[in-house]
């Protein structure tokens, strides 16, 4: 792949993570609530986990495995976030993944870099298939993949184990025929 391309939506530009976003991923992701509400995330998260893991996304992404956008304000530039396609190109599929900053929740951000997302995986990527899953006790993030256009494929009854309590994880999914529909 080239260099990753930046994607802007009416309120948002989705951009690669860089080294200096190393401090606003720690102040937003080291909050219990979006580690309790992620598979993931660690609590507490600390600036070296940072630091490592936006260090790693160039590679996974120079590799064809991971396309990471840091999801920032388009005229503040703040950042709000971070969303992801996992990338499987063998069955042109992705697994769409994503987390919003606490002081940013409830404005519609997750939504708007989902969809514009979605549309990048289907239109430049090629991709056939996206999917997304949550924990059921999280019913937002269902209703975010409902809004933009996903389906619900089904609920894999205590499949993890996070904090040392069994969850089950929500499937939703869109296929590229069905985004196409929608346009």
């Amino acid at each position: 792949m080239e260099q990753q391309t930046v994607l802007k939506t009416q309120r948002l530009l989705l951009r690669p993570f860089s080294p200096d976003d190393a401090d606003d991923v720690t102040r937003l992701a080291n909050d219990r609530d979006i580690a309790a509400n992620t598979r993931n995330i660690p609590y507490p998260y600390m600036k070296p986990v940072a630091e490592r893991w936006i260090a790693d996304l160039s590679e996974r992404y120079r590799n064809g495995t991971e396309v990471t956008f840091a999801i920032t304000h388009i005229q503040e530039h703040y950042l709000i976030g971070a969303i992801s396609l996992m990338l499987k190109p063998v069955d042109e599929r992705a697994e769409l993944g994503y987390w919003i900053g606490r002081p940013y929740w409830n404005n519609g951000y997750a939504t708007e870099a989902a969809r514009v997302v979605v549309q990048f995986g289907f239109e430049e990527l090629r991709l056939n298939r996206i999917y997304a899953q949550h924990l059921k006790r999280n019913p937002a993030s269902g209703r975010i993949l409902q809004k933009i256009g996903m389906k619900y494929e089904g609920c894999l009854r205590q499949h993890i184990k996070k904090w040392g309590a069994f969850e089950d994880i929500m499937y939703y999914g869109i296929l590229k025929s069905e985004f196409e529909a929608t346009d």
